[in-house]
């Protein structure tokens, strides 16, 4: 939020930038190597982790 006084909302920016550098890094193994079924999981428990922090963020 504009004029927020908390620091975490660089935290949450960080983690939205892993989660979609992760993303691409998790795409990226799937074309050059095949699926591999934790590399998506991992990736949807870090976008889950991400989508709390934004909620929590914006109360």
């Amino acid at each position: 939020m504009p004029g927020s006084a908390n620091g975490s909302n660089g935290a949450t920016k960080a983690m939205g930038v892993l989660t979609v550098g992760g993303l691409v890094v998790v795409t990226a193994y799937t074309v050059a190597l095949g699926s591999n079924g934790w590399l998506w999981f991992g990736w949807v428990v870090l976008g889950l982790l991400t989508l709390a922090m934004v909620a929590t963020q914006s109360n």
